[in-house]
């Protein structure tokens, strides 16, 4: 059977969303963001809940972000600007929530990933985590990742974040502010819980201004992003330059497959059979 894409669970008062696509590193189509966009949307209105976690299934990944495959098949110029157009509401999900948002970041959060995390207002990791703005290796232009970076980074590091595609690991993100704890790689979901559990506690009134002044304070940098962006991802996608890109990246990833299975079955044929016992199974001790 089929698991879902997100799963919502709530324990005293924390509602969490669980991204449930471990086999694609909780990487996220148009769908599955619709349901995560929902779930927000349904615990913020919640009066049991009073914060929400964020976290990725498996050990693995926060998220890979944004699925290539269903990028890969865009045409043209117009199915560029639809796609990152529908990435609207789900920003809009964390940014009007009147609850604090606590990232659990178990593994990898890459790309549209980075960029939901850095929404959050508090993200728990460990030292495996890694975060970044990959997206110009797969011929995507960044821009809702870069204007977030520029609010919490500066310019100059934004720059090179977006133009390198370089992952950052733990130490470098807690250093700069974008993870505000470690914990240990099995208690990340559980110090995400606690966090969220401190925040929960506050004012709820307070907490909600709080939260709305900052949406206020950013929105202007946030609707010219939009504003722009759709023009950019369809001189991108008319391009074909991403589809071409997400396309080598898939028949590279099949020849790695392809290669990993053939030094299997050649490492199974070269093993040597067991040797035979010496004597026969009726042979009495001592003849």
């Amino acid at each position: 059977m089929t698991q879902a894409p997100v799963l919502t669970r709530i324990a005293d008062e924390v509602g969490i969303v669980t991204l449930n696509r471990p086999d694609r590193l909780n990487a996220w189509d148009g769908p599955m963001r619709q349901q995560v966009k929902e779930a927000i949307e349904r615990l913020d209105a919640d009066p049991a809940v009073r914060a929400i976690v964020l976290t990725g299934a498996g050990d693995k990944a926060f998220s890979a972000g944004q699925d290539l495959n269903e990028t890969e098949k865009f045409t043209g110029g117009e199915d560029g600007r639809a796609w990152f157009n529908s990435w609207r509401d789900f920003y809009d999900s964390l940014r009007r929530a009147s609850k604090p948002c606590v990232a659990a970041l178990n593994g990898v959060a890459a790309g549209s990933a980075f960029q939901f995390a850095m929404l959050c207002d508090v993200r728990v990791g460990h030292a495996g985590t890694r975060m970044g703005q990959p997206e110009i290796n797969a011929g995507i232009p960044s821009v809702l990742g870069p204007m977030l970076m520029i609010e919490r980074l500066g310019l100059s590091r934004a720059i090179e974040l977006t133009l390198s595609g370089r992952m950052m690991g733990a130490a470098e993100c807690r250093q700069i502010g974008l993870i505000h704890h470690l914990a240990p790689r099995r208690q990340v979901l559980k110090k995400a819980i606690a966090v969220a559990r401190e925040l929960a506690a506050k004012p709820p009134n307070a907490m909600r201004l709080n939260r709305q002044r900052f949406r206020e304070v950013t929105q202007p940098a946030f609707d010219e992003a939009f504003q722009n962006g759709q023009r950019i991802q369809y001189e991108a996608y008319a391009s074909g330059e991403p589809q071409a890109a997400m396309a080598r990246f898939f028949a590279e990833r099949e020849a790695r497959q392809e290669a990993k299975q053939a030094r299997g079955k050649a490492k199974a044929k070269a093993k040597p059979a067991p040797r035979a016992r010496r004597g026969g199974a009726g042979r009495r001790k001592g003849r």
